[in-house]
């Protein structure tokens, strides 16, 4: 079953096959991964390795129920492989209504492989989508138990720090609805919100302009009333588009600004029928009417100011470019940490103005302590010197030359020193202006934080563990085999009789007391020794599971070895 010719190429076996396909997905090639799979399971219809191979690549070419598939038939073949509960939690992870049974998977895919890095990886990522960032870290810290230089996780540990927020924060992975229901309610609500915020925002003002410049009070009212009928038409169509009304409350509680945006709006349709129904000519209701066009013109540009103000804020950008810095070669870190850095150029730059306003109307040697904000930036930039950005740097420079500029315009009187300041960090505000609208323009990564990205690494592909010639012969031949296990009371050795599947898996018939063991302890040694190799023993470690009327053993590692002859027994 390994030899033959397939496709042209003579002599690939199916374990080569699949090695072919591993370095494909490697390369970013699915298409020919998935080629190189399937010629694999045609070959061995029982090569576990070669069903996790065409899930994975199915899932690179975005055909999550085939993944599910093949995921499924690589644990039907192999159910105590990790591999192949990893690709299965991986598959299960991207259908709705999956998310549970993913994370049962990874445990799963954790407890048969404890050794792995892999398995905590994937429990991590699964919390950091769902926005655990306290749990997504103490797995990633597991994983980098292992493997402490290991490159995607210290990507997206550095994201748990920054306290990251999937695309799609609305919408919780666990609930058993499809994410394009919530995301259609979500940009339904959103437009909903913007348009009315805007319409009624270009309506006070119109209003305003008609009545008191142009003396038309009665005709700018009844406009105005006509303006709020064109909200009630355009709430109910928006209105339509949402059909998971019940999960709106919950997808407010997961995105706060959703929430606080579709709340405001509501806030600013109440203000405008208040504020064309309260008299302006009234002494006493002048602050009234006066507080609801401030609601109705600065609601907005205010919403917007305070949703950068937390993206800014949130997080711990410094903690997380150590993780991006240590990510050596991987691009999402490199992109990452650009923005981590602006993130912390908007921390300083957000200090810094109104201490420098403040300092310039108040007290102006108060000004010195500018010098002492912009150090975070400093340690930051030489955290991320990997980043070439240009806008970046030059911003960088900006901000750090204000700092001083300040100090000594507050505390020696120099005016020109205040306008230099002052004028640096208007041009920083410019440049990231500039920065922005150039990345929108080409569709390029921008420097926010909605740009971030995780890493998401081949789950499943790791070689199964074969066995050789040699140890199948030590099986099928050898007059007896010991198993060992523990149970509650200690390490235990009883008798079995093996045999090896097709799949390249033992399977044991062995004592009772053995069954209930393995139920809280599946890790467990199988020994035999070949009588036709008389000095050649074999010892296989692995997860025993209950597999119909017998034990199944998938193997994790193999030992071999020679008992000693006369000649050394001394």
């Amino acid at each position: 079953m390994g030899n033959g010719e397939t496709g042209g190429e003579p002599g690939r076996s199916p374990r080569e096959w699949c090695a072919l396909s591993a370095a494909r997905l490697r390369d970013g090639r699915p298409e020919a991964a998935l080629d190189a799979a399937l010629r694999a399971a045609g070959l061995d219809p029982a090569a576990e390795w070669a069903h996790r191979l065409i899930s994975l690549a199915e899932e690179r070419l975005g055909h999550d129920e085939e993944s599910l598939v093949h995921a499924r038939e690589a644990v039907r073949l192999s159910p105590g492989s990790w591999a192949a509960r990893l690709r299965l939690s991986a598959a299960l992870r991207r259908l709705p209504g999956g998310w549970e049974h993913a994370v049962r998977e990874a445990e799963l895919a954790r407890a048969y492989g404890p050794d792995e890095l892999t398995p905590h990886l994937q429990l991590g990522d699964l919390a950091l989508v769902r926005g655990d960032h306290r749990g997504a870290r103490t797995c990633y810290a597991a994983a980098l138990e292992r493997d402490i230089a290991h490159p995607q996780t210290r990507v997206n540990l550095g994201l748990a720090w920054l306290r990251w927020d999937h695309p799609r924060a609305h919408h919780d992975p666990a609930w058993p609805v499809d994410p394009r229901e919530t995301g259609r309610a979500r940009r339904a609500l959103e437009v909903w919100s913007r348009q009315t915020r805007l319409l009624l925002a270009l309506a006070t003002a119109a209003v305003i302009v008609a009545a008191f410049v142009y003396d038309l009070g009665a005709a700018a009212r009844a406009g105005g009333v006509a303006v709020l009928a064109a909200v009630i038409v355009l709430s109910v169509r928006q209105a339509r588009r949402v059909r998971l009304w019940s999960h709106v409350p919950a997808m407010f509680g997961r995105d706060p600004w959703l929430g606080a945006s579709t709340g405001s709006a509501l806030v600013a349709v109440a203000a405008y029928a208040a504020w064309l129904v309260l008299p302006v000519v009234t002494t006493s209701l002048a602050p009234v009417w006066a507080g609801l066009t401030g609601i109705l013109l600065l609601g907005w540009p205010a919403l917007a100011l305070l949703h950068a103000l937390g993206g800014i804020w949130r997080g711990r950008p410094l903690r997380a470019l150590e993780e991006f810095s240590l990510a050596r070669g991987e691009r999402e870190g490199r992109r990452d940490a650009g923005i981590a850095l602006w993130i912390v150029l908007g921390r300083v730059w957000s200090v810094m103005v109104p201490l420098a306003g403040a300092a310039a109307v108040l007290e102006p040697r108060a000004a010195v302590l500018a010098l002492a904000v912009p150090y975070p930036l400093i340690e930051a930039r030489r955290k991320a010197r990997a980043v070439a950005d240009r806008w970046l740097s030059a911003a960088v420079l900006l901000v750090v030359a204000a700092a001083p500029a300040c100090a000594a315009g507050g505390v020696f009187g120099l005016a020109w020193a205040w306008w230099a300041g002052l004028g640096a960090l208007g041009a920083v505000a410019l440049l990231f202006a500039v920065r922005a609208a150039r990345s929108w323009w080409r569709g390029a990564p921008g420097p926010w934080r909605a740009s971030l990205i995780m890493c998401e690494p081949l789950l499943g592909d790791a070689p199964p563990v074969a066995l050789s010639p040699e140890v199948r012969q030590a099986f099928a031949y050898a007059r007896s085999v010991v198993l060992s296990y523990t149970d509650p009371a200690g390490p235990r050795v009883v008798g079995a009789v093996a045999s090896v599947t097709l799949a390249g898996d033992l399977r044991l018939i062995a004592e009772t007391q053995a069954w209930a063991a393995v139920e809280a302890d599946p890790r467990v040694a199988v020994f035999a020794a070949d009588p036709l190799q008389r000095r050649f023993w074999v010892e296989v470690r692995g997860i025993a599971l209950a597999h119909a009327d017998a034990l199944r053993v998938t193997p994790t590692k193999v030992l071999v070895g020679e008992f000693p002859g006369r000649h050394q027994r001394r």
